[in-house]
């Protein structure tokens, strides 16, 4: 049963969950604990839930900053918080002061409540520390359940997903598409639809490009990278290699495999080193480099082979031949973790890359469509860096050109767009799509078999863009709760530059309207987007009140809720 937030949870949110074991900080010099009190209050109760309101008297003068902590022995949760910061680690709960608080009150009481959930039952805690000192705790009489739960309202209403901003997850580095890795570049225009953020125009932030065993072809996407870099907004390129070039391999070709002769270690980094220098002189930072694409797979056309230790040794012992830009290891085919971990083990290799990467072919299968935990423990962001899917082919090759196909939406809401909400959800952060520009992809590339007209966006573009668009590089995932009016609902939140932004995918067949979207505070601005079968990145109307919006929600829809703050 879906907890209500009470009134006053709603004037300032400070909760952050399930967070670092809980610390005692220190008091300053010469101040006291001795003699403070706490009254714990539970002002609400139901089946579930509660609300509990929290005063702490007798602080004293000397005191600048508090700690409260306490433990809870009945499965209770912490869930969201005013007029504190609040973490909780196994059964600790720890409260301390913040900055909105000011400073402490000459009578040396201070307050502050929070909503939990609990299983079994709800007996309150009996003992309180101050600041590492015992602190004398009582507790008012709790009051009994009550189903269903309290109908007092937030100030403006239920909501249906209330945003939790204190409570933090990864930060988003962007999603992005290939250039086209063997055929021609992206003309201007071409790249300024992927990656512009004015209408019709897509808000990529990553852009992916090949890293050709050949420096005679290095120069094919100067221009389209240079207008990525100026023209988008902190546009990042990853650079990946199919091969190295045929006489450092084993199989002495380009193609089919082979791997790189250990003698040739060195010219390698050399050789990437080289592109990225190349490619910096000509105005054009390469941010991430990587060591190979798919080095699981040798397929007939450009691909080499690595075993995960030979990966761990090439960047343990040449990775740092390689300047001005960041290694990724190694892109395996399903997110394979042989082909990472060893390089994630070993601390030397570990200090020479910045990210992790991997492809989604059968990833979600394998299980592996979750939060790499071994990278998470080293800080290495996780990269999705390739996927292409376009089975709907089967329903006739001219469907690519009609916005309204059924078979093209369906594919794209609840494959592509559904991994890329299970990828945020994973802790992954960047999602790169295949090619750009393509048929089946977010801009068309004009071959007549297929019905689209060359750079003119696609169906599957505006859908992507709902994130590329909107959730920008540098944001931070953060958490919600939804009610069961919001349950259809695959909904992730992000805050940064000022704003929150929820990406919301209903694959369901019914609309979910008039749903009540809580900010974390009052809100100057909201702004809502959707893509559905009928309709490409579309404003919606929405209703804002103090910190609260109401949208409809379409059905198989995928839109955007952007609150400026």
């Amino acid at each position: 049963m879906r907890r209500r937030v009470t009134n006053a949870a709603l004037v300032s949110v400070g909760a952050v969950l399930l967070a670092s074991a809980a610390v005692a900080v220190a008091m300053p010099a010469g101040a006291a604990a001795a003699g403070c009190s706490v009254k714990y209050s539970v002002s609400s109760q139901w089946q579930g839930g509660f609300g509990a309101n929290v005063t702490i008297t007798n602080l004293g003068d000397a005191v600048t900053s508090w700690t409260l902590t306490w433990n809870y022995n009945a499965g209770q949760t912490v869930t969201q918080a005013w007029n504190t910061t609040l973490t909780q680690s196994g059964t600790t709960v720890t409260a301390k002061n913040v900055s909105y608080n000011g400073a402490i009150p000459t009578n040396g009481t201070v307050s502050f409540g929070f909503n939990g959930s609990w299983t079994g039952s709800n007996p309150d805690p009996s003992t309180f520390t101050l600041n590492g000192v015992g602190c004398t705790g009582g507790t008012e009489p709790t009051p009994p359940p009550t189903d269903p739960p309290p109908t007092t309202p937030p100030p403006n209403g239920p909501a249906d997903i209330t945003v939790n901003s204190a409570t933090r997850y990864q930060t988003v580095d962007g999603f992005g598409a290939a250039q086209s890795i063997w055929g021609s570049a992206w003309s201007t225009t071409d790249t300024q639809t992927l990656v512009g953020m004015g209408a019709n125009q897509l808000g990529l932030s990553i852009v992916r490009t090949g890293l050709s065993p050949e420096s005679s072809e290095w120069a094919t996407h100067v221009n389209s990278l240079k207008t990525a870099k100026s023209y988008g907004s902190n546009v990042k390129i990853l650079a990946s290699p199919w091969t190295a070039p045929a006489a450092w391999k084993t199989n002495n070709s380009r193609v089919n495999g082979g791997k790189l002769k250990t003698d040739y270690y060195d010219d390698y980094a050399n050789h990437l080193n080289s592109y990225v220098q190349y490619m910096r002189g000509q105005g054009v930072p390469i941010d991430v480099t990587s060591v190979q694409n798919e080095p699981d797979w040798h397929p007939d056309y450009d691909s080499m082979d690595w075993s995960g230790t030979e990966l761990r040794t090439f960047v343990r012992d040449q990775g740092t031949k390689v300047q001005n830009t960041k290694l990724m290891v190694a892109e395996a085919v399903n997110m394979n973790y042989g082909y990472t971990d060893p390089t994630l083990n070993d601390a030397t290799a570990r200090n020479n890359i910045g990210y992790v990467g991997g492809h989604l072919y059968g990833t979600e299968e394998s299980g592996r469509l979750r939060p790499y935990s071994l990278a998470e423990q080293h800080n290495k962001p996780v990269w999705m860096t390739e996927w292409n899917l376009h089975a709907a082919d089967g329903g006739g090759s001219n469907i690519w050109g009609n916005p309204a196909n059924a078979a093209v939406w369906n594919e794209t809401l609840d494959d592509i767009m559904r991994t890329v909400h299970k990828s945020m959800e994973a802790n992954w952060n960047a999602y790169i799509w295949w090619y750009g520009k393509r048929y089946y992809s977010f801009i068309g590339d004009g071959e007549s078999a297929f019905g689209t007209v060359a750079g003119a966006p696609l169906k599957r573009g505006y859908a992507f863009s709902q994130y590329a668009k909107y959730v920008r590089p540098g944001y931070q995932r953060v958490a919600l709760t939804k009610s069961s009016k919001a349950s259809p609902l695959e909904v992730t939140a992000y805050q940064g530059d000022g704003k929150i932004t929820l990406v919301i995918l209903n694959r369901s067949n019914s609309a979910v309207n008039n749903a009540v979207i809580q900010a974390p505070q009052n809100v100057s601005r909201a702004e809502h987007y959707l893509t559905s079968q009928n309709a490409n990145a579309a404003s919606q109307p929405t209703s804002v009140n103090g910190g609260q919006a109401t949208i409809n929600v379409g059905a198989r829809s995928i839109s955007t809720l952007v609150f400026t703050l």
